[in-house]
Formats: structure tokens, C-alpha cells, sequence
């Protein structure tokens, strides 16, 4: 009986895996980055902003962490990742917490240095975390949202050894220099800072 197919031989099934192990070999540094990398908050799940978006630092031995910068999106959560991660914006956040569950992605890396106050300064001694929704949209800041933001800013606090107050927890309309209003009059500052005491 004649086989209709020959197998191939094992040369050939030898260079055909050398050949599919080389594009992985060869992908640009930015490419690999894309992938999963460990997040500096536990609960945080990785979604990498664009590497354009932000300075690589090695915080906090090259700046002291000494603020949280809380911000509101004026987006969606899914649009706002969507934004850190075109290399043509030039902004980004270390987080970004949605809505609806109080879900967060972790955008750019703690020792990162991310570009979301609009000063230099505050950004190389802060950690920017953005909220999904709109400065006069109030349902958007959800119980999910503030406790689950609460006990990320704890953790930041608690690692970098940050009072717990508004004078070290701070909106982005106290940046100098800012143009911003958010997080916006419908954030419950007494609130948030209690949530962040108790977390």
C-alpha cells in the first residue's frame, strides 16, 4: 500500500521550530514589555501604559514618594487605559479604578515615574491614581470605587511610610500650576480620608 503522504522529515520539523522560536527572540523591548509584568499592588491586575507615556525611574531611591495625587478620568475605564497606552498622548497614571466594582489596573510602575500632575515635581514625588467618570457625573463615585481606591492608598501610604491626610492625599487642583478641577465639589475628601485610615 502507497501513502499518499510523506511525514516530514525531522530536519525539516527541527528548522521549522527554529524558525517560529526566532520572532519572540527578536521582539523589540517595547513589544516584550507588553506582556504581564508583577504589580506593585496586589489586588491590581497589569495593563501596561505605552513606555512613551512615562519616565523610567528608580523610585523611590531616585525620588522620595511623598503624595497621592487623586484624579477623576472625564472617561471611561476602558477609554482611559485605552489613552495610556497610545504612545502619541504623553500622560499616564500609575492607576486607574473603575467605577462599577472598584476594579484596578495598574497602568505604570511605583518606581515608575507616570505623567499625570502636570508638574514635574509632583510627579517625581507622587503616586497618580485616576477614578472612572466625570467631576459632575456624582454617581459615578460608587461605594466600590471609594473602597477599593481607600485601600489602594492605604497600601501606597503604608509602603512609602505617607501620612494619611489631606495635606499628603491631595487633588489634582492642588498641583501647582494645574489648570484641573477634578477629583471635582462631588468627592467625598471626609469620607476617602476616613476609608484610607480604616483600610
Amino acid at each position: 500500500m502507497k501513502r499518499d503522504r510523506s511525514l516530514p522529515s525531522r530536519r525539516r520539523v527541527l528548522k521549522g521550530a527554529a524558525v517560529a522560536a526566532i520572532p519572540f527572540a527578536l521582539l523589540p523591548e517595547g513589544r516584550a514589555d507588553a506582556r504581564a509584568q508583577a504589580v506593585d499592588y496586589p489586588a491590581a491586575e497589569w495593563v501596561g501604559a505605552s513606555t512613551s507615556n512615562y519616565t523610567s525611574s528608580s523610585r523611590p531611591t531616585s525620588y522620595r514618594i511623598d503624595r497621592v495625587v487623586i484624579h477623576v478620568t472625564q472617561e471611561t475605564f476602558t477609554d482611559t487605559l485605552a489613552i495610556f497606552q497610545n504612545p502619541q498622548k504623553s500622560v499616564s497614571a500609575h492607576y486607574v479604578v473603575r467605577s462599577a466594582d472598584g476594579h484596578v489596573a495598574q497602568c505604570v510602575r511605583e518606581r515608575n515615574v507616570a505623567w499625570h500632575a502636570g508638574n514635574w515635581d509632583y510627579n517625581t514625588r507622587s503616586v497618580g491614581i485616576e477614578h472612572e467618570g466625570w467631576v459632575d457625573q456624582p454617581a459615578y463615585f460608587t461605594n466600590a470605587l471609594y473602597e477599593q481606591s481607600a485601600k489602594l492608598t492605604a497600601s501606597i501610604c503604608d509602603r512609602y511610610g505617607i501620612v494619611k491626610d489631606r495635606a499628603h492625599i491631595i487633588g489634582h487642583y492642588e498641583v501647582p500650576g494645574t489648570d484641573h478641577t477634578d477629583p471635582g465639589p462631588n468627592w467625598d475628601w471626609v469620607r476617602y480620608i476616613r476609608l484610607v485610615n480604616f483600610a
